[in-house]
């Protein structure tokens, strides 16, 4: 299970397309993803196109997340002239809080076509398991 640390993301993340900022290290732009549980782990997908494999920085520090990207912009040469610019550029982060059912120690990554991919393994505790049920070797009985 996942937990979500602020709710204002979002909100953030529309205003700054909105105005066309880019993300700065002291103030990054978020990131959209999905998560979902996949039979023994939870799987986080993070948008980012465009990101050199080596711009990509995964940190874990006890239950939190913090994926940091930065995409560059492309130098074409000395006689490009721009004439449109959409596509973001700038410093992308997202924090994700993993609650006590997630292994942190076990999160690998994977980055193809512009997705970089975290898979986190279900913790033993948190697996179903069954419980043997004993019986007893002497039984008391009662007497009247």
């Amino acid at each position: 299970m996942l937990l979500r640390t602020d709710p204002f993301r979002e909100l953030d993340r529309l205003t700054q397309q909105f105005l066309g900022t880019s993300g700065t290290w002291s103030r990054p732009t978020p990131m959209p993803l999905d998560a979902y549980r996949a039979g023994e782990e939870y799987v986080i997908c993070f948008d980012l196109p465009g990101v050199d494999p080596e711009a990509i920085d995964i940190d874990v520090e006890r239950n939190m997340v913090t994926v940091k990207a930065e995409r560059r912009p492309r130098h074409q040469g000395e006689n490009v002239k721009w004439e449109l610019s959409e596509r973001p550029l700038g410093v992308f982060s997202r924090q994700v809080m993993l609650s006590d059912t997630l292994d942190p120690e076990g999160i690998t990554a994977d980055y193809d076509a512009g997705v970089l991919t975290l898979r986190i393994p279900v913790a033993e505790k948190a697996k179903p398991r069954k419980v043997a049920v004993g019986h007893s070797a002497g039984r008391r009985q009662i007497q009247a």
